[in-house]
C-alpha cells in the first residue's frame, strides 16, 4: 500500500546571494539543510550573486547546481547583458513581474516538486526609493486573477524586493491569505518580524543576505566608508571573508496552500541562529 503524502511541505527561500562569499556560503550550507529539513523546493534571490552586482548565465548555472530551484531577481538583474537570451531561455530565472509589457524574461513561474506540489513563485519589485516600475499591487492582482492558491496551484511563494519596510509590509497585508508567503529581499539585512499574519500568509520584511556579514551590505567597509565621510565617489569592492546563508523556511499545509509556520535560517559566520 502507497504510503499517503505529508500534510504539510517546507520551502527554503533564501535571501540576495552577494557575490563568491555568498555563493561559497550557498555550497557549503544547502545540501545540509535540505537533508535535515526534508525541504521539497529551493528558492533564491541572487541579483547580486555576480560580483555583488547583477548575475550571469555562469553564475546562474551555478546556483542551479548548488541545488537551487527557483532563481529571483530585482533592480541589478540587467547589469551583464548577457544575461538577457538566457532569461528567455530558462524559466527558472525570474525578473520583477511589474515591470513594462515587453521587457525580457518573465516574472512568474509553475514549478512541480517531486512531492507534487504545484508552487507559483511570484518576484516583485517595489516603487519606493527605487528606479521606476509599474505598480506591484496592480501586477499581482492581475497574476492572481489567472492563478489562484487553492484552485490553479497549490503553494505561491512572493519575493518582494523593496527597500521600504512599508512597501513590503503593505504588499503583505494586501495579499494575506491569497497567497502562501511574502518575502522580503534587497536591503541585506535581516529583520526580527518573521510571523503568520492572521489569514494565513507568512511575512518576513528582509531575509536576510547570504554572503559576508564582515562588510557593508556585501561590499568591503573600508571601500564604502569614504562615500560617507567625503560624499566623493569611491570603487566598491565585494568583501571575500565566509558568508552566512539567510533566509526563512515555510511550513505549507497541502490542503490550501496557507503558511503554519515560519522560521529565519541563518548560518554561518558572525550569525547564530535562532529558529532552527
Amino acid at each position: 500500500m502507497q504510503a499517503s503524502p505529508t500534510a504539510t511541505v517546507k520551502i527554503l527561500f533564501i535571501g540576495d546571494i552577494f557575490g563568491k562569499s555568498g555563493r561559497r556560503a550557498l555550497a557549503r550550507h544547502l545540501e545540509p539543510l535540505k537533508a535535515a529539513h526534508g525541504l521539497a523546493m529551493v528558492i533564491a534571490n541572487a541579483e547580486n550573486s555576480a560580483g555583488g552586482i547583477g548575475i550571469t548565465p555562469s553564475v546562474a548555472d551555478e546556483l542551479f547546481q548548488c541545488g537551487v530551484d527557483v532563481v529571483t531577481t530585482g533592480n541589478h538583474v540587467w547589469k551583464y547583458k548577457e544575461i538577457i537570451p538566457y532569461l528567455e531561455s530558462n524559466g527558472r530565472l525570474l525578473r520583477p513581474l511589474n515591470y513594462p509589457p515587453g521587457v525580457p524574461g518573465r516574472g512568474s513561474l509553475l514549478f512541480t516538486t517531486p512531492c507534487h506540489m504545484r508552487v507559483a513563485v511570484v518576484n516583485l519589485i517595489g516603487r519606493v526609493f527605487m528606479d521606476g516600475a509599474d505598480c506591484p499591487f496592480q501586477g499581482v492582482d492581475r497574476f492572481l486573477e489567472q492563478t489562484a492558491l487553492g484552485r490553479d496551484v497549490d503553494a505561491i511563494i512572493v519575493d518582494m524586493h523593496g527597500e521600504a519596510t512599508s512597501e513590503k509590509r503593505a504588499m503583505a497585508h494586501h495579499l494575506d491569505g491569497r497567497v502562501s508567503a511574502v518575502l522580503g529581499t534587497h536591503t541585506h539585512v535581516p529583520t526580527a518580524d518573521h510571523h503568520l499574519l492572521p489569514k494565513g500568509t507568512a511575512f518576513q520584511t528582509d531575509v536576510g543576505m547570504t554572503g559576508c556579514y564582515r562588510s557593508v551590505i556585501g561590499m568591503k567597509a573600508e571601500s564604502v566608508l569614504p562615500r560617507f565621510l567625503k560624499q566623493m565617489p569611491t570603487h566598491f569592492e565585494q568583501a571575500q571573508e565566509e558568508g552566512a546563508l539567510c533566509g526563512a523556511i515555510v511550513t505549507l499545509a497541502r490542503q490550501g496552500g496557507l503558511c503554519q509556520q515560519i522560521i529565519p535560517v541563518r548560518l554561518g559566520a558572525d550569525l547564530h541562529n535562532t529558529g532552527l
